[in-house]
């Protein structure tokens, strides 16, 4: 039993870690960089080494299965892509924004955030539900405005936290309603509540909250509108890590009502899914056409990927979850191909379409990372991002969903339009002379690489996807 919570034990612990080691060891400056990385990879290694099947329980409410373990996957490599991503912005400016500060704190907080993510998945009951959601979203308010020098970061961080503040409203409303109509605070008690009364007004009412609540984290149409200037305010770092590991706990919470107390009207559920799915597509692709600025770009394709990760929860359970898994997995991989291009773009140039002009003479390399990313998170085949959506639309097809299967392919369209503007500007369009030249390290050329060819090989090869169905029994 210790074996399987210890990963959340140890994530628990490392804030502290850091930052003691940082307290004690105040000259060695790369010395909580490294150890940050070493943690979260040994971290990964060991959830690895927890699938095989079955759930724990621990202290009564404390769940552990495979879908748990994998999600805790995708969220620890998400958080070990954040910091070494986030690290060349603590070593000089970028974007024309100062230079980020308190390494250690900024791993401790984005820590926090990943060890909710932690609890929403092992969540069997509300009120650790709610306070999972909670502690994944309350340093992520502090990330937003980390950069103290740069009054965009603090008024995306106003924004943000006012807007949170009015979700978290909903998501009380929702589940102090749930627990009313159940007199439950425990999943299977809730269930079996809903399944005696499944069209009990006040069941719907709650519902209805909670989607309301968790449409905001999600960036779900029409609570979406916040996104774009959060994500262009915020340090670069906290942009990857709100379109990665908070859509990520948002998606998990979403799965876990759905296919836990809420499983008895997921049928009934679907045209609701599929109409809101729908919608966001459509929002976020429209909002992706007429940028110029890559950030607020991010933000509308991370808009209409949270729709065509919705598509799968119209499936059944094992379908779903397995979709939702590997699309998770190669979301990660894909969104941090794009930032880390656009980071290294951005420590000389304005993180702009205009900046990506030439880099195809300029930055072969860079250039080739742009289009792979732009084709995966557009899901063109052979890559990563076709075999993810073909997962996401196999699923939803399960509940014979096919008319949002067909919209959502049609909106594809939309998506390789807009996607493509990428690879002109770095392909096509001639080489500005007055920006500045493109400098990059080696850490970041490992990371690109590393990136690039994980982004080629889970879209050719089925060793993930096999191994991803066969833990969770699909």
């Amino acid at each position: 039993m210790t074996t399987f919570i210890l990963p959340d034990i140890l994530l628990l612990l490392f804030p502290f870690a850091v930052v003691t080691l940082h307290l004690l060891l105040p000259k060695k400056r790369q010395l909580p960089f490294v150890f940050s990385v070493l943690f979260f990879g040994g971290v990964f290694i060991l959830l690895n080494s927890l699938l095989v099947g079955g759930t724990q329980t621990f202290l009564s409410n404390w769940k552990i299965d495979s879908f748990g373990i994998l999600m805790r996957e995708v969220l620890v490599m998400g958080t070990l892509l954040a910091l070494l991503f986030a690290k060349d912005y603590f070593d000089h400016p970028a974007d024309g924004k100062p230079q980020l500060h308190q390494f250690p704190e900024f791993s401790a907080a984005i820590a926090a955030a990943t060890f909710g993510g932690f609890i929403v998945v092992s969540a069997d009951e509300l009120l650790s539900l709610f306070l999972g959601l909670e502690l994944a979203t309350l340093p992520m308010y502090a990330l937003t405005a980390w950069n103290k020098a740069d009054p965009q970061g603090s008024e995306a961080g106003t924004k943000y936290i006012l807007m949170g503040s009015v979700a978290t409203a909903f998501e009380l409303f929702g589940l102090s309603y749930l627990y009313g109509f159940s007199g439950s605070m425990r999943f299977d008690g809730i269930a079996q509540a809903v399944a005696e009364s499944p069209m009990d007004p006040l069941l719907w009412i709650s519902a209805l909250f909670l989607f309301c609540g968790i449409g905001f984290k999600l960036t779900l149409f029409p609570f979406h509108t916040w996104a774009p200037d959060v994500y262009e305010g915020a340090p670069t770092p906290v942009t990857a890590a709100l379109a990665v590991t908070s859509k990520t706990i948002a998606i998990a919470f979403v799965a876990v009502l759905v296919y836990g107390p809420l499983s008895a009207i997921h049928d009934a559920l679907i045209p609701f899914l599929s109409v809101l799915a729908g919608v966001t597509i459509l929002a976020g692709g429209l909002g992706a056409l007429k940028q110029s600025r890559l950030r607020r770009f991010m933000a509308y394709s991370s808009i209409s990927q949270a729709g065509y990760i919705l598509v799968a929860l119209i499936g059944p359970e094992t379908t779903a979850k397995t979709a939702l898994v590997f699309y998770l997995f190669l979301y990660a991989l894909s969104n941090y191909l794009a930032f880390f291009v656009f980071g290294i773009i951005g420590q000389k140039r304005p993180e702009s379409f205009h900046s990506l002009a030439g880099l195809s003479k300029e930055c072969p390399s860079l250039a080739v990372a742009t289009a792979i990313a732009a084709f995966s998170l557009a899901g063109i085949p052979p890559l990563a991002g076709f075999v993810g959506k073909f997962f996401l639309f196999e699923s939803a097809a399960h509940s014979h969903a096919y008319f949002i299967i067909a919209f959502a392919c049609i909106n594809n369209v939309i998506a390789l339009y807009y996607y493509l503007q990428l690879v002109k500007s770095a392909w096509v369009d001639s080489p500005d002379e007055n920006l500045a030249p493109i400098a990059i390290n080696r850490r970041q050329k490992i990371c690109v690489v590393l990136l690039t060819a994980s982004v080629l090989l889970v879209g050719v090869l089925p060793f993930l996807s096999t191994n991803i169905q066969s833990v969770l029994g699909s």
